[in-house]
């Protein structure tokens, strides 16, 4: 597996922790100790747990966008004016594996995203439990800082959900990922619950490809297609630490072609929400 898989979601490489998050954490508790504020006082006001907003000042998590609006009602219109500024400076790619770059960048200005996979649940669907079950069973084993880095990378990337809602996302995954119940019963309950909610997105469409399908088209693997502003499609595999982009014209319509056959194959959106719904009752 590799440290942000484009859309997967193993382990990649090892990522710096970004400067611009870890400044705009010094930040956020300089205005907080400014307004004689402990973090126990404040993450309530801001309706934010105190642990994350610990994680948030270390420098450790991207901060969602919420905080930004919750903040100015807590520290003042200038505390706030300030958070929006250092907040300027934050990047979703900061520790994204080298090789991954690309797709991150092609990702950021989609207008259409599909994503098909048999290995692990995509990354932009992964909630915080499932990522960290991912990170423990990796080989060799990652530090607690690694696995802090890495986690606050896909986290960040995941904000592409709400910060492109005139992106359409599609996404298809193997219903065994969900029989397999990767890290116990507690995971698969956030990763069901996380599923159900983003589920709800206007712009997002989930569906899972039944255990018995006698035609099924992904026999190939796992695939991501991106469309472009200028409309053009680019397609994106990768695995063990590794990536490949797809920008030949012939080639990404092959791999379209695939995805639509396929999206006709996996269970409806509507059904899908169902079955999850009923693993969820089943745990």
């Amino acid at each position: 597996m590799a440290t942000d898989t484009g859309g997967g979601g193993g382990p990649c490489g090892e990522p710096e922790l970004s400067d611009s998050l870890r400044t705009f954490g010094a930040v956020l508790k300089a205005l907080r100790d400014e307004a004689r504020l402990t973090q126990e006082q404040f993450a309530p006001l801001v309706r934010y747990s105190v642990a994350y907003i610990a994680k948030i000042e270390q420098g450790k998590r991207f901060p969602p966008r919420d905080l930004l609006d919750r903040s100015e009602e807590v520290l003042g219109a200038t505390a706030a004016r300030v958070l929006v500024a250092a907040a300027g400076s934050l990047t979703r790619k900061a520790g994204l594996a080298s090789w991954f770059l690309q797709w991150a960048a092609i990702e950021e200005d989609t207008t259409s995203l599909h994503a098909y996979e048999c290995r692990v649940i995509p990354g932009l669907l992964q909630p915080e439990p499932y990522i960290q079950a991912l990170f423990e069973r990796h080989l060799p084993p990652l530090t607690q800082e690694q696995s802090e880095r890495q986690v606050t990378a896909r986290l960040a990337r995941q904000r592409l959900l709400l910060d492109r809602p005139n992106t359409t996302f599609s996404f298809i995954f193997e219903q065994a990922l969900l029989e397999r119940r990767l890290g116990g019963t507690p995971v698969m309950g956030a990763l069901l619950d996380h599923l159900l909610a983003v589920g709800r997105y206007r712009n997002v469409e989930i569906q899972v490809m039944p255990l018995v399908q006698e035609d099924h088209a992904g026999f190939e693997g796992e695939m991501y297609l991106a469309e472009t502003a200028d409309h053009r499609w680019v397609g994106y595999v990768e695995g063990h630490g590794s990536s490949t982009l797809i920008s030949d014209a012939k080639a990404a319509s092959h791999m379209l072609q695939r995805y639509g056959k396929m999206r006709s194959q996996a269970l409806s959106h509507h059904a899908t929400r169902s079955l999850l719904e009923q693993m969820r009752g089943g745990l």
